[in-house]
């Protein structure tokens, strides 16, 4: 494996992704740390890292102590990982993502994603803050984003680009 595809611990460099295996070993390794065994996967964006106050039987393991997971550097965005129950469902919350514009690739971005779908995650739940152009709608509305235009995709900026993993 190349230096290139391959996962450094926690430093921050733009990276590209990492490889099936890697995948595995992070889910492995941050399932050894919890009892937990979540379905539903929720990506607290920003102004919704307060979910996590109502989840019951909490566990959490901060991205810093996951070699190889990607740390949010963005203020509000706490970079944990949080397992638990959330209305009798079991979960694991990212806390805090990472962003292109803190310099990470968007294969590297993937990561955390993909790492979830291997502990089991069935189902995802990505949350953001959005702008609207509807005057109607205030400041902590909740809206459901139907569509959108990848505007960096049209530069092949996209995390499914490079080389396929049919695993």
């Amino acid at each position: 494996m190349s230096e290139s595809n391959s996962i450094i611990a926690n430093d921050n460099r733009p990276q590209t992704g990492a490889s099936y295996e890697e995948i595995q070993s992070l889910a492995k390794g941050i399932l050894s740390k919890v009892t937990g065994r979540p379905n539903i996967g929720i990506i607290c964006g920003s102004g919704l890292g307060k979910l996590v106050d109502v989840v019951t039987d909490q566990e959490i393991i901060p991205y810093k102590d996951i070699p190889g997971f990607p740390i949010s550097t963005v203020p509000g965005h706490e970079g944990k990982l949080v397992f638990g129950k959330l209305s009798g469902k079991s979960v694991v919350l990212m806390q805090g993502r990472v962003h292109c514009y803190e310099g990470y690739s968007p294969q590297r971005i993937a990561v955390p994603i993909r790492t979830m779908k291997l502990m089991g995650v069935k189902t995802l739940i990505v949350t953001n803050a959005a702008g609207g152009i509807n005057r109607d709608f205030k400041v902590g509305d909740l809206m459901v984003i139907k569509d959108h235009v990848n505007l960096a995709g049209f530069a092949g900026v996209n995390p499914l680009v490079g080389l396929n993993d049919e695993s």
